[in-house]
């Protein structure tokens, strides 16, 4: 006799979470733990309170409250220095001016000068600080420029002025358009630039200008190095065939103006002397965007509201290494991979919902940080000198430097299996580097190195002070300058976090199978 077996199947197949259930479950882990959430809440009020302390301690007094305490704006909002000497009549409608440089150089014939002290035409819209302006000018050590609202510039001819080979400069003005020219012999014009200033009024100031900006001084650190914006210098141009044609109104005399205050805190206002047809004007300062590193001379930058990213960072990366260490401590990973047929599957889940939860907690308070800090300071007129544009890129890249940098512990977090190690280690990538690099404890060129390498080139972020080819300064990161663009110091630390992140599926294949 044959007895035949038949085995039991049950009716209702075998289903595997798809990737939406398990993105489910993983969200459903992160909101039942308080401490998570309380992590996340922590790291949300830290960078608001932190960033609130910071916008009142340097909350200034100001006597003008439509102005910056130390600087001007610029027709874009910008902070600008508006600050020489200014030979000057009016000019009403179209018209043109024309001069001949036949000198550039320091006060006394002692010395040397910045390579941006400058002598040359200019039309301004008006006397007030910051005001529109288009100018074509000598410089000691860039040749002609034609240089317009502060941030444009426009390389003419090379080569210094003198006596020997003087340069012959013009602008004209049709409407809003500035266009500026130069010549070698007077006769023979070549276009250097041009310009369009909206909103020009029919009556501008044309005429002659010296500006010097001070020398950078350098001054070092036990373990690093600082420079600093020194010593005042002055400069004094000389000019002669000076030509204004067009409809003049007012005094017609030449009259002798230090535009924007005194050039410098040590140093005295411009002067300016006429023999004839000859013009020998001297001045310092300079007309040109502001810059020198985390407080400007326009005003309390962004980045100082959103001081508290630091301390909240840490906070990130301790929920984020947590996040997976936990479900090993525990021995509950096995549960997790049992739900999901590939090893990849598991990690992108927990990736995709860390980043969410943090980037969700972070824009909000990098929001409130930014708008509150700005409303503590706008009474002393000391705002923030940024366009909408940059202040949106850095609020939401606040949140998401958060966000990837969660990740980032994550990844490293099921490479170690253990949160101490994780954490260290993390810390270690991000935070040391940009201590080491900010803080001045390091060189220039090492900093640098490490703000372009490491997960730290993330915090270019945040950066909203563009470098200017036209303004010599301290273009480092002691100064809150990156090395990478924005998006260029994210894309390192998302580059990491990409490689961590490959390294975490291939040891879980490898070892949790």
């Amino acid at each position: 006799m044959t007895r035949t077996t038949t085995s039991y199947r049950s009716g209702t197949p075998a289903v595997h979470a798809g990737f939406a259930q398990q993105l489910r479950a993983e969200w459903t882990k992160f909101r039942t733990v308080r401490g998570w959430v309380a992590g996340l809440a922590a790291a949300a009020l830290v960078i608001v309170l932190i960033g609130l302390i910071g916008a009142h301690t340097e909350r200034p007094t100001c006597e003008d409250p439509n102005q910056p305490c130390t600087g001007a704006r610029g027709p874009g909002g910008e902070a600008v220095t508006d600050r020489f000497y200014f030979v000057h009549r009016p000019l009403t409608g179209d018209g043109s001016i024309t001069v001949r440089i036949t000198s550039l150089g320091p006060e006394g014939a002692k010395g040397g000068l910045p390579p941006w002290a400058k002598a040359g035409i200019v039309l301004k819209a008006g006397d007030r600080a910051g005001s529109a302006y288009a100018a074509v000018m000598a410089t000691a050590g860039h040749g002609v420029r034609m240089q317009y609202n502060y941030t444009h510039d426009t390389a003419g001819a090379p080569g210094a002025v003198s006596a020997a080979s003087p340069y012959w400069l013009r602008l004209t003005r049709t409407g809003d358009t500035v266009t500026g020219y130069r010549s070698a012999d007077g006769a023979r014009w070549t276009v250097v630039g041009t310009a369009r200033l909206t909103g020009l009024p029919s009556q501008v100031q044309a005429g002659m200008f010296t500006a010097s900006p001070p020398a950078t001084e350098s001054t070092s650190q036990k373990f690093g190095g600082l420079s600093n914006r020194g010593a005042p210098t002055r400069a004094t141009g000389v000019f002669d065939h000076v030509a204004l044609s067009g409809a003049e109104s007012g005094d017609a005399a030449w009259h002798g103006e230090q535009m924007g205050g005194p050039a410098d805190d040590f140093a005295s206002d411009g002067t300016f002397r006429r023999a004839d047809d000859t013009f020998t004007v001297t001045g310092s300062g300079d007309i040109a965007p502001a810059v020198g590193g985390p407080m400007t001379a326009g005003g309390q930058t962004i980045e100082r509201s959103l001081a508290g990213t630091f301390v909240g960072l840490i906070l990130v990366i301790v929920v984020g290494a947590t996040f997976i260490t936990a479900e090993y401590r525990r021995g509950l990973i096995r549960t997790t991979l049992m739900a999901s047929p590939g090893r990849g599957r598991a990690p992108a889940a927990k990736a995709v919902v860390l980043a969410a939860v943090t980037f969700a907690a972070g824009l909000p308070a990098a929001a409130a940080a930014v708008l509150l800090g700005e409303w503590l300071v706008r009474p002393g007129g000391f705002d923030f000198p940024v366009g909408t544009l940059t202040e949106l890129r850095v609020v939401a890249g606040t949140a998401a430097l958060l966000a990837v940098t969660a990740v980032l512990a994550m990844a490293v977090g099921t490479v170690l299996r253990r949160s101490a190690g994780a954490v260290t280690l993390v810390f270690a990538a991000i935070v040391l580097p940009y201590i080491l690099a900010t803080a001045s404890i390091l060189p220039a060129g090492p900093s640098q190195w490490l703000l372009r390498v490491t997960p730290a080139a993330g915090f270019a972020i945040q950066q909203n002070m563009p470098q200017y080819a036209q303004v010599d300064s301290d273009y480092t990161p002691a100064f809150g300058y990156f090395p990478l663009p924005p998006w260029g110091g994210f894309a390192v630390l998302c580059g990491w976090t990409a490689v961590a992140l490959g390294a975490a599926v291939f040891m879980m294949r490898r070892r949790d199978a």
